[in-house]
């Protein structure tokens, strides 16, 4: 679901990046009240696995498209929302200054429909109250906390991506897209994300299950005091296990991806060529708005876009798709781990200004 630049008015775009900027900043303020430092390994780890899982991209049976992992609702479980908000905005940014994945001009949009509803709605109003309550209280504690799990990961995927998809329509709608009515750009988007978002609720819970079995201090709002929540695994060996997965994903299982496009391409270009519905039928070579922001946005984009769409410039070759996952990956990780860094540096020095 990430937005080219096409499709956005620089008006739009500049809205974006201002609401997407302000929530960074509440972001960082309340990270450098909390225990930064804390987070370091498991905001490393945790932000590799999200851009290595959304370089696999999954086929919607029966479609044509293909979904791939958003990991807001992810992060915000393992982190709380503003560590998870700040991870998101390291991956977009990434993915979009190095891998030419995003448009420069639509990354604060991006950042608010990827992110924004996934880590705050998605950890606020469901998360939370879910994780909290005594919902399955009968099943026993352990059983109770996965089915919990799994069903805060899944309604919280499902409802995101619903927004983000509509959040989409409504900035292509307000940039005067004309080649892409409301009416008919949303009776397209949800559908497809729909099935994204379930299959990407699954996945979630499938890890966050996981860390609930191996390590469940890990996770927000789990209620660790109960004899049966014990961790099977230490911080270590549970964050190793992470990190091969990342390794396994981002360089192995991310040459197997599916070629469909993803929902949003889908949705404007179709899969006609597979035999599938051209949907609104957008030329992909010449769709959207052009404008001299945009123009500046790619001449930028291009000189700091050393993998472009996740291979070696000018070539097919898959090493390019494993280097790109590891290589990507390893820079999300050191990224957020110098935001955890930059937030405890902070914090230590307002105490220390204030004693």
């Amino acid at each position: 679901m990430h937005m080219a630049d096409a499709l956005l008015a620089p008006a739009v775009a500049a809205t974006m990046y201002a609401a997407s900027t302000v929530t960074v900043g509440a972001s960082v303020k309340q990270l450098r009240k909390d225990e930064a430092t804390a987070k370091l390994p498991t905001m490393a780890v945790t932000s590799a696995l999200v851009f290595a899982g959304q370089m696999i991209n999954y086929t919607i049976p029966g479609t044509g498209s293909s979904g791939h992992l958003c990991g807001g609702m992810m992060l915000s479980a393992l982190l709380g929302p503003q560590a998870g908000f700040l991870s998101m905005v390291v991956i977009l940014t990434i993915q979009c200054l190095f891998f030419a994945d995003g448009g420069l001009l639509a990354l604060g949009a991006n950042c608010w429909n990827m992110a924004f509803y996934g880590c705050f709605v998605g950890y606020y109003l469901l998360w939370k109250p879910i994780m909290r309550s005594k919902l399955f209280s009968k099943m026993g504690t352990k059983a109770a906390g996965r089915s919990k799990i799994i069903l805060a990961s899944v309604l919280g995927c499902i409802i995101t991506l619903q927004l983000g998809a509509f959040s989409v329509v409504l900035e292509t709608s307000l940039s005067g897209i004309t080649e892409l009515p409301f009416g008919t750009f949303v009776g397209i988007m949800q559908p497809i994300h729909l099935a994204i978002g379930l299959i990407e609720g699954l996945i979630t819970s499938a890890v966050l299950v996981f860390v609930y079995e191996a390590r469940p201090e890990l996770l927000m709002d789990v209620n660790t005091g109960d004899a049966a929540v014990q961790s099977k695994y230490s911080l270590k060996t549970t964050l190793m296990i992470l990190a091969v997965v990342v390794a396994v994903v981002g360089g192995g299982l991310s040459l197997v991806a599916s070629s469909n496009p993803d929902g949003l391409e889908w949705s404007m270009f179709g899969n006609a060529e597979a035999g599938y519905s051209e949907n609104m039928g957008l030329d992909e070579e010449d769709y959207g708005i052009s404008s001299g922001a945009a123009e500046v946005a790619g001449s930028i984009q291009e000189k700091t876009a050393f993998l472009p769409d996740y291979a070696f410039a000018n070539s097919d070759s898959a090493a390019g798709t494993t280097v790109s996952g590891l290589v990507g990956s390893a820079m999300v990780a050191g990224a957020a781990l110098l935001i955890c860094m930059g937030g405890g540096f902070f914090r230590k020095k307002k105490i220390a200004a204030n004693s």
